[in-house]
């Protein structure tokens, strides 16, 4: 009630609410993200200087590499696609707004207000709490640093004090705490407190490749380094001489803990060991880079010990694959079909083209979840084409809602002529046919498109080892226990592709079952994946960072709110959608065109013209739904093609928590509209 109280408020001042007063409540993860980023704004607001003076005046700026790590952490949830760093800059400002807001209320009377945030429980307890409760962070922090809480018994905080080498180390070790209690440090800037120099184990994945796609194995090897730079075995000597703490190392000062260096080595070593024959395969590769690593049959986080001592590198085959998926625009050899393709391709269509391109010649699959309007379509035409002309034989398979079988006929007529296009559908092909239709017959065309519903009825769909396999609409498979999904994933191909406008970050499932698909394995399976989800929601340290780096190469997702995207778009964008009728539909059309063509022969003049114009009538709401022309008031959704289409479009614009405008001739529409569910 009290959270909801607060962002009905407004976001800043709920995400004020969590950071000061949730902090010890169990919160849902999108929640306690939340309460994440408003208990930094506090902290950073609580260290500026003379606050009670200044509240108005200040200016807080965002921590940027925070953010970024806050961002990288994110838990999948509705809307996680539009926070990036920009998102969080935006919330910050709104925190800022939001604390401003609740001091003027409070007459500007700083103290009162945090006191209401219940920031200041231990206050005015004796005298030496009275000046404990004016130095409230170093309290804080004291009751979470035991070697700070020796100092404030003592009395020595009070005092300068000379310290020695470990000392220094259990401060510099303790300021990550310090300042998420509001406490100011100053340091030398050789001194990182959230990353620390020191030296770590170096895994490097990938130099060398045996094949492509999955089954891919890479070269693994392990060195002594200190950012990213080798150590020599002199070097190596001087660390084992040392003890640990704070050690001179290549003329700086670097953090050293043997015991935790030493177990760390050992556990790489072992799996050099392991992989010492044919290489370490390619999906765990991925998840070592990721931060994951495979215990037995589940996956797992890196234990803190072995992040902090070690890291874990690209190699120059790998880091060359992943970084044509990150930066597509920055591969040397540019994917365009040429004159074949009659479109111009915008700047973002052809980094998607890139991109596809990109993962086809890995054998590697993807998901293409751009906006909405953002040319999704024509984007894969163009990698159907390439692939034409780059000798890949085909034929390929597109699978679709049954809906849009029109729309993608039209968008490669008019994109694609020279693309051969069969229609595996009852709308095209006599079922009779489909049902026996030979495999040798396929051979002729480059593309095959059938529909969702097809993959169960047609099962010689599945037994054709295809070269490409594109799904549109493929949140059609986030069930993994539907027939259709796992009909999906019985296809045979090199490479698949999903295309998706809904995004692909709000459902932990829906994210697994849609890469079940394009990269069968990378999340292990169900329930490995769902214990993995559990191990990554309790990890207070990365959060779901692993799992986001995991699959973030092989996601392209575009908004059109995206300032790199938007000046590339016109005002507005038309796409014509070509709905299938129903057999229902179908049927009382063609008796409507019978009937129409009996009164012509006998009627002539003003009759013959008004009879036309009844009958269109009757023809559009026929298409709009049966029970429009019937007044059978059932409206029953699957008897439309046009109200199957509309809940297509529904659903992803409302799982983008975006609003739409319904438009339509017949007022007595809206509600059967509206009702569909």
């Amino acid at each position: 009630m009290r959270i909801r109280q607060a962002f009905e408020r407004g976001s800043g001042h709920g995400l004020l609410h969590l950071g000061a007063v949730e902090l010890a409540m169990w919160l849902p993860s999108s929640l306690a993200f939340g309460r994440e980023l408003g208990h930094l704004f506090m902290a950073r607001l609580c260290a500026v200087p003379d606050l009670s003076q200044q509240w108005h005046s200040a200016e807080i700026t965002p921590p940027l590499t925070e953010l970024e790590k806050l961002a990288a952490s994110m838990p999948l949830m509705i809307g996680a696609h539009y926070l990036d760093l920009a998102g969080l800059k935006s919330l910050w400002a709104d925190l800022h707004t939001a604390a401003r807001t609740e001091i003027t209320a409070e007459h500007g009377d700083v103290q009162a207000w945090l006191q209401r945030k219940a920031l200041q429980e231990y206050a005015d307890v004796g005298d030496r709490n009275t000046l404990l409760g004016l130095l409230l962070p170093v309290h804080k922090a004291a009751e979470q640093s035991p070697w700070l809480k020796v100092l404030v018994d003592s009395g020595a905080i009070f005092r300068p004090i000379a310290w020695t080498p470990s000392d220094a180390h259990q401060f510099l070790r303790n300021i990550p705490l310090f300042e998420a209690c509001g406490i100011v440090v100053r340091i030398p800037d050789w001194w990182q407190p959230h990353q620390p120099a020191r030296p770590q184990v170096q895994v490097n994945i990938g130099n060398r490749a045996a094949g492509l796609g999955l089954n891919t194995m890479l070269d693994f090897n392990i060195s002594l380094s200190l950012d990213g730079e080798t150590l020599s075995s002199a070097e190596w000597k001087q660390l084992l001489a040392a003890g640990d703490g704070l050690v001179r190392l290549k003329g700086r000062w670097v953090e050293l803990d043997r015991e935790k260096l030493d177990g760390v080595l050992a556990h790489w070593q072992k799996v050099q060991r392991e992989a010492a024959g044919e290489g370490i395969s390619f999906l765990n590769g991925l998840r070592l880079l990721a931060g994951a690593t495979v215990e037995g049959n589940g996956m797992a986080v890196l234990s803190n010990d072995t992040a902090e001592w070690s890291t874990v590198v690209a190699g120059d085959w790998l880091k060359d694959a992943l970084e044509g998926l990150r930066k597509p625009h920055n591969v040397r050899r540019k994917a365009h079909p040429g004159a074949e393709l009659k479109a111009q391709l915008r700047a973002y269509q052809q980094d998607g083209v890139q991109w596809l391109w990109w993962l086809h010649r890995l054998g590697l699959g993807g998901c293409l979840a751009d906006d909405m309007g953002l040319g999704k379509t024509v984007q894969v035409i163009a990698l159907l084409l390439l692939a034409k002309q780059e000798a890949d034989p085909g034929p390929h398979l597109l699978v679709l809602p049954a809906s849009l079988i029109g729309n993608w006929q039209a968008e490669m007529a008019r994109f694609a002529p020279t693309l051969r296009i069969f229609v595996a559908h009852s709308s095209a092909q006599p079922s009779k046919t489909l049902a026996t239709l030979p495999a040798e017959q396929l051979a002729e065309w480059d593309v095959v498109i059938t529909s969702y519903g097809n993959l169960i009825r047609l099962p010689w769909l599945l037994e054709i080892r295809w070269s490409l396999v594109v799904l549109d609409e493929a949140q059609a498979i986030k069930n993994p226990g539907a027939r259709q999904t796992q009909a999906a994933k019985a296809l045979k191909s090199r490479v698949r592709f999903a295309l998706t406008g809904t995004p692909v970050e709000n459902r932990l499932g829906d994210l697994w079952s849609l890469f079940d698909f394009i990269c069968p394995g990378l999340l292990g399976s169900d329930k490995t994946f769902s214990r993995f989800a559990r191990l990554l929601e309790q990890d207070e340290r990365l959060g779901y960072a692993p799992l986001r780096k995991l699959v973030q190469p092989y996601i392209l997702r575009r908004l059109k709110s995206d300032k790199r995207i938007i000046a590339d778009l016109p005002d507005k964008t038309e796409i014509k959608a070509y709905c299938v009728l129903s057999r229902l539909q179908a049927s009382l059309y063609q008796q409507a065109v019978d009937a129409l063509a009996q009164q012509i022969e006998t009627l002539d003049g003003i009759a013959r013209r008004g009879a036309v114009l009844a009958f269109l009538m009757r023809f559009k709401q026929i298409c709009n739904h049966p029970s429009q022309w019937l007044g059978d008031g059932a409206y029953a959704p699957d008897d439309s093609g046009k109200f199957a289409r509309l809940r297509e479009l529904a659903e992803a614009i409302a799982a983008r928590q975006e609003k739409v405008l319904i438009f339509t001739q017949f007022q007595e529409m809206t509600g059967p509209a509206m009702d569909d569910k």
